[in-house]
């Protein structure tokens, strides 16, 4: 696909890693560590085709409400995959409220944008409220994240789960029935075909 035609930002929303677990006769909490690989599989893919910016949902306050053995092991899923991010140059930013004890301190450091390479925008205790309050202080707190082109969900969902409500204004939404786990390349691959199709006038 030619430069012209990618989105210049794209949103993943990676869900389908409790259910994965469940249909393998595996505790919930097993299936976040499985979402690592695909991450990081899709980061490279997004890196080589040129795209110039990329947000992924880590977790959001919401998410916190579930059981501790679930909180611990998607809080460490998200650790590993920022600094592997970081350590494959990406431009890490992350996006959530680090006043939070459920911010991984492993990860305040990337409040402010670190690296050179595509941006990675990471969604960490992120909560859409928590993101417009910042209007009463002048901007929205996510207000460094350019506005997205194409969000792809995974597991099915056609919902946006509150991502990024002011960037995803104009966003054409793709949906991967597959659980997140189960990604495959030809997934994103189909996404940027569909994407190409659309009609893109934003309203005009």
């Amino acid at each position: 696909m030619s430069r012209q035609h990618l989105p210049r930002h794209v949103c993943f929303i990676p869900d389908g890693n409790r259910r994965w677990a469940t249909l393998r006769n595996q505790p919930k909490e097993a299936g976040y560590a499985h979402g690592i690989a695909p991450g990081l599989a899709l980061f490279e893919r997004c890196q080589r085709l040129g795209i110039e910016e990329v947000s992924v949902y880590g977790f959001t306050q919401d998410n916190t409400r579930r059981p501790s053995a679930q909180t611990a092991q998607f809080r460490m899923a998200c650790v590993r995959f920022a600094l592997e991010i970081a350590e494959r140059g990406g431009a890490l930013l992350v996006v959530g409220d680090e006043r939070s004890p459920q911010f991984p301190p492993e990860l305040a450091r990337f409040r402010q944008r670190q690296g050179r390479g595509i941006k990675v925008n990471f969604l960490v205790n992120y909560g859409w409220e928590w993101d417009l309050q910042g209007l009463r202080e002048g901007e929205c707190r996510s207000s460094d994240v350019s506005r997205i082109d194409l969000v792809v969900r995974w597991g099915g969902g056609r919902r946006l789960s509150g991502f990024l409500p002011i960037q995803c204004v104009y966003a054409d939404i793709y949906v991967v029935d597959s659980l997140w786990p189960d990604f495959h390349p030809g997934h994103f691959d189909a996404a940027l075909n569909w994407f190409r199709a659309q009609d893109r006038t934003l309203g005009g």
